[in-house]
């Protein structure tokens, strides 16, 4: 099933309609999500910016990478708070970092504790996963 946001004029606020990004089930740990996918360049630079709040069955987004890197995340836009949950190649946890809304620059940019291949964000306190956890797709 496929994902669009699309803006509302009167509110600002951002809705999920199908069309933009695709949802898979993840494991992390014990614990099953489901997860938007942003998995090219775009998808990514666009992440949850202007998101309010995700939809009742949506837990968060998943950013995939085609190879290991370093990478940084901002809040600039973003509403909601969220937790970044950083993935090395083998799909283990390796760190966690709590990102604050940035309604307007400049904003702090939380950069990867290393290199990652996946990095997945949720709301700000919805899961406790413990480092080393794994992190399966589909």
């Amino acid at each position: 099933m496929a994902l669009l946001l699309v803006a509302t004029a009167c509110t600002g606020a951002v809705e999920w309609q199908a069309g933009v990004f695709d949802e898979v089930e993840i494991t992390v740990g014990e614990e099953r999500l489901i997860v938007a996918v942003a998995d090219t360049p775009p998808k990514r630079a666009g992440g949850l910016t202007e998101v309010d709040e995700l939809p009742d069955w949506l837990d968060g987004m998943l950013f995939v990478y085609e190879e290991p890197q370093s990478t940084s995340f901002h809040m600039l836009n973003t509403p909601m708070a969220l937790d970044v949950w950083w993935f090395d190649a083998e799909g283990l946890l390796i760190g966690t970092t709590s990102m604050k809304p940035c309604p307007v620059e400049p904003c702090l940019s939380y950069a990867s504790p290393g290199s990652v291949m996946w990095v997945l964000e949720t709301p700000v306190g919805d899961y406790e996963f413990t480092p080393g956890a794994q992190l399966s797709t589909g």
